[in-house]
């Protein structure tokens, strides 16, 4: 390790979630001239399905619609820090991974409260392959928790609107826009439930039945969008414009419950 860059750790997890950055199955890596290159070349033996399938991203990982990212703790970060995991974040980032995330252990420690989500869901789901586990211990700041999905719930609804109304007469768009989109207003849905005093589903398809009875969610344009992630139905086998009218439906109601929780 090189005296004075000190990674500790790092957290390779996947966030597709419609550009809301959601911790899911995460794992701890080092950083470049801390072993960082050594160990995830290594772990992944050069292909990132391999380094799928050791980060235990999950049995809902899908090649089509999921992605792995990474989180990096280091105990400082500055312009050489930087510099020198250039080459490995731009491998990484060839590989048809996003970017990893740089934090430093202060910023994890100090920023539970702004990612109340994010830290919940790492808790829950991790796994540590190289470095102290940062996240185990780490107390939580829920102040802000109820605000905070509110707030992505609608950001994400404002997103989809906007792109949807690209997209109303490409019925294949406009199936692939919800589709990547539903497991972001999932797991929204599920810290709804959590906030509410209710279990998360263990899988989607648990949320999705868990929001129908506390929030009476009409599970129909969830199922039918999960369907297509999964592949076990063709996006050309529903009607897009009639499962959006829904499924925007069902969002609204999401929001709406999530905002008359106690504040």
């Amino acid at each position: 390790m090189e005296p004075g860059l000190g990674c500790t750790k790092c957290f390779c997890y996947r966030w597709r979630l419609y550009d809301v950055k959601r911790m899911s199955a995460s794992f701890t890596i080092a950083a470049r001239n801390n072993g960082f290159s050594q160990a995830l070349r290594t772990v992944a033996g050069g292909s990132v399905h391999r380094l799928r399938d050791v980060a235990g991203a999950g049995p809902e990982f899908n090649d089509q619609y999921s992605d792995l990212n990474m989180l990096c703790v280091l105990r400082q970060i500055g312009p050489s820090e930087l510099a020198a995991s250039e080459p490995l974040f731009r491998w990484w980032s060839e590989q048809g991974n996003p970017a990893p995330v740089l934090m430093s252990e202060a910023e994890v420690a100090g920023s539970t409260d702004c990612f109340p989500i994010e830290y919940q869901d790492m808790q829950s789901r991790r796994r540590v392959l190289h470095g102290r586990d940062v996240i185990e211990g780490l107390v939580v700041d829920r102040s802000f928790y109820r605000a905070q999905v509110e707030f992505e719930l609608r950001s994400k609804l404002l997103r989809l609107r906007q792109k949807a109304a690209a997209a109303l007469q490409d019925r294949e768009l406009l199936t692939r826009l919800m589709a990547d989109s539903v497991s972001t207003f999932l797991v929204l849905g599920r810290h709804g439930l959590l906030l509410a005093g209710h279990q998360g589903g263990a899988s989607r398809h648990e949320t999705v039945a868990k929001l129908h009875d506390h929030f009476a969610l009409d599970p129909a344009p969830f199922e039918a969008l999960l369907a297509v992630r999964e592949a076990k139905k063709k996006s050309s086998g529903i009607d897009a414009t009639a499962v959006f009218a829904n499924y925007l439906a069902g969002i609204e109601r999401l929001v709406d419950a999530v905002d008359s929780l106690h504040k």
